[in-house]
């Protein structure tokens, strides 16, 4: 029998008075079903491919059945996913403004098999339109794969292992796995060892440095320098440029599709404020029916940093399609603002358009 305070030093129980999963030896799993349900579906729901024959957009998710789950053991993450996915898809030829609709089908997307060998398949309603489907049995398929290895990504690492900082630069989360950036169902999974503690205690000692000597030291201003991505969408609108573009430029229509009160200020260096205060930024250009470029920020963004907004009207037939691009986000904002833009504008625009068009 080993001596007391000898014993194996897997069970050694001194820095956590209840004992659980010291050393992070034992066990431990979390369901990441309904995190993977949300995320395929903001991954994959919105996929546009487009040549110069015909466009296509996945529309919706029909199904997602499965699970998928994280475990720890040995203080490491393991991760298991099974899912049979259909989608819907709809094109429309350019020549002929002709629409057709059809299915994109992954019957099995698990951990046994490579992306790359995972089987996509497309398929669509009777009669003619074939050409749309071509397109989606190449390109569609290699945008539907590209989706389902950032959904893998985001399961296995987070957002490419940087963390995000919910209380401003200086702060450090507790939790070592939110720290490397994992989704926020591995909080807790992997807990502080005496080595991830020291570790954390060197990376709060670093980042309270005063903001005064990294002022006089670097160009940089002050706190420190935020990761940040470009984000690109696009979305169709079956309305004229001219309207679209006042929905985003006259007041009483911003305040209709955001269901809150606005301030705009729409000329060259204009502030504007929208979503109850929660969006607010400055007109750089406005190229009356073709172009806005913003700066934009959302609240909850660290202080004083704004990212830059440029919205494309681009007229086709019958329908405008939106370009967005908007650059300067913060790495752990990307997902919110994708879903800012994409629920909160462009569904919600799409509906005012639909109650326009029924009252006029």
């Amino acid at each position: 029998m080993a001596k007391w305070g000898q014993g194996d030093p897997r069970w050694i129980v001194e820095e956590r008075e209840d004992g659980t999963n010291v050393n992070n030896w034992h066990w431990t799993e979390r369901d990441a079903t309904s995190w993977s349900k949300g995320k395929l579906h903001e991954l994959l729901v919105g996929i546009i491919v487009e040549n110069e024959a015909g466009r296509c957009e996945i529309s919706e998710l029909k199904q997602v059945e499965g699970e998928a789950s994280c475990s720890s053991r040995k203080g490491k993450l393991i991760f298991f996913y099974e899912w049979n996915i259909k989608l819907s898809w709809k094109g429309i030829i350019k020549e002929s403004g002709v629409k057709h609709k059809g299915l994109v089908e992954i019957p099995s997307l698990s951990e046994e098999n490579e992306i790359d060998d995972t089987e996509v398949s497309v398929s669509k309603k009777k009669g003619d339109g074939d050409i749309l489907k071509d397109l989606m049995k190449t390109a569609g398929t290699a945008r539907v794969k590209e989706a389902l290895g950032d959904y893998l990504k985001a399961l296995k690492t987070g957002k490419e292992g940087i963390p995000c900082e919910p209380e401003g630069p200086f702060s450090v989360y507790p939790s070592y796995a939110l720290y490397s950036g994992f989704p926020e169902f591995t909080m807790g999974m992997i807990l502080p060892t005496k080595a991830m503690a020291t570790q954390e205690l060197t990376v709060k000692r670093k980042l309270s440095v005063n903001p005064l000597q990294i002022q006089a030291s670097s160009p940089v201003a002050l706190g420190v320098r935020i990761p940040t991505v470009a984000v690109h969408m696009t979305e169709l609108f079956d309305t004229a440029a001219e309207q679209l573009y006042s929905i985003f430029t006259v007041k009483d229509l911003v305040q209709k599709f955001s269901k809150s009160p606005a301030v705009l200020e729409v000329e060259k260096g204009g502030k504007f404020q929208m979503f109850d205060g929660n969006i607010t930024g400055e007109y750089i250009e406005l190229l009356t029916n073709k172009k806005i470029v913003m700066k934009w920020r959302c609240r909850n963004w660290p202080e004083e940093h704004y990212a830059t907004v440029a919205l494309n009207f681009v007229p086709i037939p019958g329908q405008t399609e939106l370009q967005l691009d908007c650059k300067g986000v913060p790495v752990c904002k990307e997902e919110n603002m994708k879903f800012c833009w994409q629920k909160q504008h462009f569904e919600e625009i799409k509906g005012l358009l639909q109650l326009t068009t029924l009252n006029g």
